[in-house]
């Protein structure tokens, strides 16, 4: 009996090459006399260069050349306007374009040597002199200045008011009005930022970049350095992890592509760690939020307010306050969402961008009235429970959130929950249960892909989507080998290379979504041609049957009715007197149902904390994610993406914080010692339970995103967790001994 793979736990097919270290990233590939480049950064975080001094790097024996704004080559920048496929309104970062400093650890040099350690080493001789400006790196500081965007990001406008948020809130019975916070966090993926410049010869290079795009990265090179698209290919089968650090070329790319046009070298530039903390990451957000109720739970008001900051040459947005005009019903709302300008690098997309913040602020928030209620909190929640979606009035194209909570309540043993707080103890710790919603866009996007089938009965598919992690390689491989009736070790998927068929950035949790219909329509015409020649051989057994009626299974091609009659795939290829079945596809979303529906996964999370009350240490000991996601392709990656979600949400409440120095303007815990994220021994019990969901609006493979709705609403559980063990509310992540401590000491 024929298995199908869709739906059914495979291990990843790129699992050994990984374990093996055979999977090769941006800075592991070589060429033929290959340079070393590493980046001199900045010391004051605004203000202007005066001098700079490379005589006593050049004079380093091995050193080829130190590029600065003074010599870097005229060619740079011949399109001043290029905005790379994800850039947020504004004017992007220009690496060593003029002598202007915009923030702390900008790029001003890059030293060319013959290995790394002789430029890491003639980079401390380069010596920089500075005529510095007064900066401002503190949010709260500029807050009065925040203003609405001008341009607005596609897709961050937040949702129209409804009704009057101020009277409602005003005539409620039962309010909360507070304001929270999430610390800055930086991606760190476990693979550093490199770029690897290979000459080719005449002008043409091969570029492997540590990108979640690598058409993207094509089409910005071509774009600033005047290059056709013939002369520029881009390669990244391989990402070591990115969390949307790689949705934008970052500046190790420019500064590699200059330098081996100028040397007509094979040229690489690797970021160290510490330099990892020199551009994007997740922005600081200052929120204001109000929730008014009557006293039966029936939400009156919700108000939310958002000042966010950004760079001073980039109006960077992302969705925080969208979430409380659709959550829950409520007829009367109001969101407001604000920048203020600061001395860094423009923030970026961090996993699920926007939606950890502004639900930590309404799930907190939630939580927080619901002990005023004297109510559950999960009965709080359903009995708001939103039946479509209220920003828009569109019904959801699916949405088991119900399911997703008694499931998730179940598991959990929640109706065992003692309903005071400091009411559970064990030993020296005090035990807490809390509970979050999650909500995340399920989108997709128009991709291409090919798929070509040999006589001898391999299958190859590509599109040039990313896989930084995620599994694309194995769903995609398991959707290609279902469509064709193949074992998956007759079919091979490729991606991350620029000549492959069009796909966007990897990233908004579409990729399975986008790749996987785009896939499965080049399969589809590979199939119909296939099965043309098939019934159209002398004597065929399918000479009358249609293609709905026939099954591709081990090979052939047989009767439903009748699996004794069928045509091997080598034998209707002979047929057609072909070697080859070539086919390429481009999938889109459905203009009327984006337009009739809105389409999100959802999520119910339970977490248990226990902390020492002596000490303030706190320890998530159990989670329970329940996840409404659509059809689940993989289990068992599935099961993956979701349990490093729900550990990115612990380290958000607990661990990860980007540490500035205003005096300085410089983050100052630049690296993975200083900078905490969680370890083994931080994590214990996650369970992930996949809520049975049929979609068939978005997509036609009824798939919905899983990468980022691990995250989300994570925290505010861990939050909501920690308030029912020790009564005390944390409103300003991460959760660390001294504010736990200060905050108890203040009761």
């Amino acid at each position: 009996m024929y298995e199908t793979h869709v739906g059914s736990p495979r291990s990843r097919v790129d699992g050994k090459l990984k374990v093996t270290g055979a999977a090769r990233y941006a800075a592991e590939y070589t060429a033929p006399d290959l340079a070393q480049g590493y980046v001199v950064n900045s010391a004051i975080a605004k203000g202007r260069i005066t001098s700079i001094d490379i005589s006593a790097a050049m004079a380093v024996p091995g050193v080829i050349q130190v590029f600065t704004h003074q010599n870097r080559p005229r060619t740079a920048w011949r399109s001043k306007a290029y905005q790379d496929e994800v850039a947020p309104p504004g004017t992007p970062f220009r690496p060593l374009y003029d002598e202007k400093i915009l923030y702390s650890g900008q790029p001003i040099a890059l030293v060319v040597a013959e290995d790394f350690e002789i430029a890491r080493y003639a980079a401390s001789l380069v010596r920089v002199t500075y005529e510095a400006e007064g900066h401002q790196t503190d949010l709260e500081k500029v807050r009065m200045q925040a203003y609405k965007p001008p341009k607005t990001r596609s897709g961050m406008a937040p949702a129209p008011d409804r009704g009057d948020a101020e009277a409602g809130f005003g005539a409620s019975p039962v309010r909360v009005s507070a304001d929270y916070r999430i610390a800055i966090e930086h991606h760190n993926p476990m693979e550093p930022h490199a770029a690897t410049v290979v000459w080719d010869g005449d002008g043409k290079i091969t570029v492997y970049d540590k990108i979640q795009g690598v058409q993207n990265t094509q089409s910005y090179i071509t774009h600033v350095f005047g290059l056709s698209q013939d002369d520029v290919h881009v390669l990244s089968p391989f990402v070591g992890g990115a969390f949307g650090s790689g949705l934008r070329p970052q500046y190790q790319l420019f500064l590699a592509v200059m330098a081996a046009l100028e040397l007509k070298r094979s040229v690489r530039v690797t970021l160290t760690r510490d330099q990892m903390f020199t551009f994007t990451y997740r922005p600081d957000g200052l929120q204001e939020m109000s929730i008014g109720a009557n006293p039966d739970g029936m939400l009156q008001a919700i108000r939310h307010d958002v000042v966010s900051n950004t760079s001073t040459f980039e109006d960077y947005q992302e969705m925080i306050v969208g979430w409380s005009s659709m959550m829950y019903h409520c007829e009367n709302v109001s969101t407001t969402y604000k920048l203020a300008q600061i001395d860094t690098y423009t923030p970026g997309d961090m996993r699920a961008p926007g939606a950890p913040t502004g639900m930590f602020a309404l799930e907190s928030a939630m939580d927080e009235l619901s002990y005023k209620l004297g109510m559950d909190p999960l009965q709080l929640r359903l009995r708001n429970y939103a039946e479509i979606d209220e920003a828009t009035g569109k019904p959801f194209s699916s949405k088991e959130l119900r399911a997703a909570y008694q499931l998730g309540a179940e598991r959990f043993g929640w109706s065992k929950r003692s309903p005071e707080p400091r009411s559970m103890k064990e030993g020296r710790e005090l035990v807490g249960w809390g509970m979050a919603s999650g909500m995340w866009e399920a989108q997709m996007q128009k991709t291409s892909a090919r798929a070509v089938l040999t006589i001898d009965g391999k299958l190859e598919v590509g599109t040039a989507t990313a896989d930084i992690g995620t599994g694309t390689y194995t769903i995609l491989t398991q959707i290609a080998a279902d469509a064709l009736g193949l074992p998956m070790e007759k079919v091979t998927a490729k991606v991350g290379d620029s000549k492959l068929p069009f796909s966007p950035v990897e990233g908004g949790s579409w990729a399975a979504a986008s790749a996987g219909t785009a896939v499965t329509l080049a399969c589809n015409t590979v199939r119909e041609t296939l099965f043309g020649y098939a019934r159209g051989m002398e004597g065929s057994p399918l000479a009358n049957a249609e293609i709905g009626r026939v099954a591709f299974r081990d090979g052939r091609i047989e009767l439903v009715s009748d699996p004794t009659r069928f045509v091997t795939i080598q034998d209707a290829m002979v047929a057609g007197k072909v070697h080859r079945i070539e086919a390429e596809e481009t999938g889109s979303p459905s203009r009327i149902n984006q337009a009739r529906y809105s389409g999100f996964t959802h999520s119910a999370i339970f977490a248990e904390v226990r902390v020492d009350e002596e000490l303030g240490r706190v320890r998530v000991t159990r989670v329970v994610d329940a996840v409404a996601a659509g059809k689940i392709l993989n289990p068992k990656t599935a099961r993956s993406q979701i349990l490093g979600g729900v550990v990115f949400g612990i380290g958000m409440a607990l661990h990860e914080e980007s540490m500035m120095d205003h005096h300085l303007g410089r983050f100052m815990n630049h690296n993975i010692a200083e900078y905490h994220i969680p370890a083994n021994a931080d994590v214990e019990g996650i369970e992930v339970i996949f809520v049975e969901e049929h979609e068939d609006k978005l997509n036609p493979i009824g798939v919905k995103g899983l990468g980022e709705i691990g995250i989300v609403g994570t925290a505010a559980a861990i939050a909501n967790a920690v308030y029912h063990a020790t009564g005390k509310r944390i409103r300003h992540l991460p959760i660390t001994v001294d504010r736990l401590l200060k905050v108890r000491d203040a009761a």
